[in-house]
């Protein structure tokens, strides 16, 4: 077991005290209203818990309504088109989760008769569904007994325990687990997950933690021994990766020349303009097509562990010494704004393309 560095108290009476605390906090004075709270709906629980993924819930709620609203069912989503899908989730990123999304729709409709599965096992075959995700459908839709854990999870309980141990590797992520499982209140997973998700969220923040407010500073040993700040260990420092993408805005009179992504790479199955990607600002083209370019138009769109340098330039027609133009479609304006497209084109297009 990690180190405790503050133990006044034994392990199991303080697994006690922090669930009943948890609880009660969540009884009294968890005011966190969500629309996929306490509901039983096992595709608006799966939707919710996708949207979820590595998006904060402020942001993911709009597309929850949307969602809800266009795909009432998982047989709507299932049978939508996919680039309607793809542009209902545009500037959500990780399109990945949205691609995934579609499949396990799909399948549920084609495959299992539209009854989405309702035990760990089987939910945690969906694609696109993890440890983490699958234990939260099975307990917020079928009253499971599985505990939810995320970073969330993992900061409260390294800082409740005062847990010298990461969240890094499988063997880490083990122990979280079944430290995480040994809380649970079997009889009453739903609410307790809910509560440890929400009181993650509200007050045991990853910065300016309300440790005033908190229901478990007492017991808390981060709290008592100042390490609120040190727990839980923080992962080195993502280097960010910068690209550079030359955007060729090729026009065919009053269209535009335009593809899918369809390369295992960011804004999969989102369409663009023709690309010239580079290690830097400079279009490494030949110089009788580059004295037919503009000047570019530049924008940066910020990922997790990239930065894309997006760089437009428009030009009246294809030139003919360029590749590829077969793989291209030619849409207008008014089409181009009805695909899913990445956020840096969608942007330039609502603002320098005309109709």
């Amino acid at each position: 077991m990690p180190k405790v560095k503050f133990n006044k108290i034994n392990i199991e009476n303080r697994k006690k005290i922090f669930v009943t605390s948890l609880l009660s906090w969540n009884y009294k004075d968890n005011k966190r209203a969500l629309p996929w709270k306490k509901i039983k709906d096992p595709y608006k629980i799966w939707l919710s818990e996708i949207l979820l993924q590595q998006t904060k819930a402020e942001q993911a709620l709009p597309y929850f309504i949307k969602f809800t609203t266009a795909y009432p069912n998982i047989a709507d989503l299932a049978n939508a088109p996919e680039n309607d899908v793809f542009k209902l989730w545009q500037g959500l990123g990780y399109y990945n989760r949205c691609k995934n999304m579609l499949h396990t729709a799909k399948y549920i409709c084609n495959t299992l008769d539209g009854i989405f599965p309702n035990n760990f096992k089987d939910i945690i075959e969906l694609k696109g569904v993890g440890q983490y995700t699958a234990s939260a459908i099975a307990s917020f839709a079928f009253d499971l007994p599985h505990a939810v854990v995320d970073g969330n999870v993992y900061r409260i309980l390294a800082r409740y325990f005062g847990l010298e141990i990461g969240f890094f590797n499988a063997k880490d992520k083990a122990y979280y687990q079944d430290l995480a499982q040994s809380l649970l209140p079997v009889n009453n997973a739903a609410v307790y997950n809910q509560a440890i998700m929400d009181f993650g969220a509200t007050i045991c923040k990853p910065a300016l933690p309300q440790c005033n407010n908190c229901c478990l500073q007492k017991d808390c040993v981060a709290f008592n021994t100042q390490s609120v700040n040190i727990l839980p260990i923080k992962k080195n420092k993502i280097v960010i990766k910068e690209r550079h993408f030359h955007y060729l805005v090729i026009q065919n009179k009053n269209k535009y020349y335009v593809q899918k992504r369809e390369q295992q790479d960011v804004w999969q199955n989102l369409h663009e303009f023709y690309l010239v990607e580079s290690k830097n600002p400079y279009l490494p083209l030949p110089q009788e097509i580059l004295a037919l370019l503009s000047a570019p138009i530049i924008s940066t769109q910020k990922l997790t562990h990239q930065k894309i340098h997006c760089y437009f330039y428009t030009i009246a027609k294809w030139p003919k010494n360029l590749p590829n133009k077969k793989e291209f479609s030619l849409v207008n304006i008014a089409d181009l704004q009805k695909l899913a497209l990445p956020k840096s084109i969608a942007q330039y297009a609502d603002l320098y393309l005309m109709v």
